[in-house]
C-alpha cells in the first residue's frame, strides 16, 4: 500500500489526437490493488456513507457526472470525536483520481444525476469486510448544503 498519510490526487494526464483522447496515470501503481467496484446514482444528492477501514487504501475515480467526496481522519474507532472537519474534493470525468489513505473515512454525494463513481480496493472483498468501519450518514454532516431535501 501507498505511504502517504492524508488523502491526495494523482493527476490526469492526457494526450489528444485526430482520433480522440488518452487519458492515464503512469504514476498509479495498481499492483497494489485487489479489486474495484463502480457506483450509479441516478437520483442527485445520494448520500453514500460513511465507510472507513483502519488497512484498507482506496482509488476513487469520478466515471461520469459529478461528486464531492469527503474524507476524515478517524481519531478513535470505538468513538470517534463528532468535532472533525471532513475534507471536500469536488470531482467530475475531468479530475484525477483520489487516494485515500488507510485510517481514513469517506463518504460521497452526487451532485448531477446518473453520476457513476469507481473505487479501487487495496484489499480483497474477505479482507475488507473484516476491516470495515461504518458511521451513520449524518455523524458528521457535510450533506445539507447539497441535498437539503434529506433534513425534511
Amino acid at each position: 500500500m501507498e505511504s502517504y498519510a492524508e488523502p491526495f490526487i494523482y493527476s490526469k494526464e492526457e494526450t489528444q489526437d485526430f482520433r480522440g483522447s488518452l487519458e492515464y496515470y503512469n504514476s498509479l501503481d495498481l499492483d497494489k490493488y485487489k479489486r474495484l467496484y463502480i457506483v450509479k446514482n441516478p437520483k442527485i444528492g445520494t448520500v453514500r456513507a460513511w465507510h472507513g477501514h483502519k488497512i484498507e487504501s482506496k482509488l476513487v475515480k469520478v466515471i461520469n457526472g459529478n461528486f464531492c467526496i469527503f474524507t476524515i481522519k478517524i481519531d478513535n474507532w470505538d468513538n470517534p470525536s463528532k468535532d472533525l472537519i471532513p475534507s471536500k474534493y469536488e470531482m467530475d470525468e475531468n479530475s484525477g483520481i483520489l487516494y485515500i489513505p488507510p485510517g481514513y473515512a469517506n463518504g460521497a454525494i452526487n451532485t448531477e444525476a446518473n453520476s457513476q463513481v469507481m473505487y479501487f480496493s487495496s484489499m480483497n472483498i474477505d479482507d475488507s469486510k473484516k476491516d470495515d468501519h461504518r458511521f451513520e450518514s449524518k455523524f458528521w454532516d457535510p450533506w445539507r448544503e447539497y441535498s437539503p431535501e434529506i433534513y425534511e
